[in-house]
């Protein structure tokens, strides 16, 4: 059985929701018959692959596929390219028309797609809505089937050993408190105040615990400024030739919390299952929130009905505390 998975979004992020979903796929049918296209980079492939979820690249050799109309004529071509007469199935997990619109121009026998309240599937059922769960896809999925699809939760014991040892030899104690401060992206502005950060670290020092930033080690100025300013203050990622997303997950499951603002480190952090406290302004904690147990979420949208951030207090945080 033969499946595309086609993925818009951009960020690092974006492919961690996925997990469960392509683990579910590649435990359910053919490992080596599950492709990937993404309209962006194929983390996958890359800054995602020790995290041993490897699905097939869709090879196109267009950038942001399914953005641009003309793409609706390239679609059989890049299939013929591929050597694929046509998907048994394929999930579209975005809602732009166009670009479902250009999708479908892929030969197929299921198509799956949210757009336009699951106008272009292929079976008309009552679907769920996934805005908010992206899980009701496998359920969604289990309708256009016509059968059950057992759901596999992504865990860490799939990742490489190697960066748990690293993570335990940097944090061997358990009273470490987690901060992610940096966003990727920067058509949004979703960075709590850096000197918030730094007054919130300084009074976790008080309570005898430790704080720990998930900086990247060539960020050496914000690094400077932060060491200097919180006594104590840890940068695993600076004390080790082990580096990427694996590596954060891996340090976050020995931490006891974390503050994260919606960012892709946060999604990391999310894996390794630990209480969380998670800060949103001008994006959707709806839709970008972890979804395990014990997470905290701050939204400024909520509780000062404004996309500001910064309208989160200190106290607010230490509340969760």
């Amino acid at each position: 059985m033969k499946i595309l998975i086609y993925n818009s979004g951009g960020g690092i992020g974006d492919s961690i929701q996925l997990f469960d979903i392509i683990l579910t796929l590649k435990n359910n049918f053919s490992k080596d018959e599950i492709y990937y296209l993404s309209a962006h980079d194929n983390h996958f492939n890359q800054k995602l692959l020790d995290f041993n979820l490897e699905v097939k690249p869709l090879i196109t050799e267009i950038k942001y596929f399914g953005f641009r109309i003309w793409h609706f004529f390239y679609a059989k071509k890049i299939l013929k390219k591929n050597l694929i007469e046509n998907f048994d199935l394929i999930i579209d997990l975005q809602s732009k028309l166009r670009n479902t619109f250009i999708l479908r121009q892929f030969p197929h026998k299921n198509f799956y797609s949210s757009t336009l309240n699951f106008k272009f599937c292929t079976k008309k059922k009552q679907y769920l809505h996934t805005k908010h769960n992206i899980q009701n896809v496998i359920t969604n999925l289990e309708k256009i089937l016509g059968y059950s699809i057992p759901f596999y939760e992504y865990k860490m014991d799939l990742i490489n050993k190697k960066y748990f040892e690293e993570a335990k030899k940097l944090l061997p104690q358990k009273n470490y408190i987690g901060f992610s401060i940096t966003q990727g992206n920067e058509y949004r502005k979703k960075s709590w105040p850096i000197k918030n950060f730094i007054n919130l670290a300084n009074e976790i020092s008080k309570l005898k615990k430790t704080p720990v930033f998930f900086i990247e080690k060539d960020n050496k100025d914000l690094i400077n400024y932060i060491s200097s300013s919180v006594k104590g203050a840890i940068f695993p990622e600076t004390q080790s030739s082990l580096s990427g997303p694996p590596f954060v997950t891996a340090l976050a499951s020995r931490l006891e919390k974390s503050i994260s603002i919606d960012n892709g480190i946060m999604h990391m952090i999310a894996l390794a299952k630990i209480p969380m406290i998670v800060l949103f302004g001008p994006t959707s904690s709806e839709k970008f929130s972890p979804k395990h147990n014990n997470v905290s979420v701050l939204d400024s949208k909520k509780i000062y009905n404004s996309i500001d951030i910064s309208k989160i207090t200190l106290n607010d945080v230490l509340k969760h505390i």
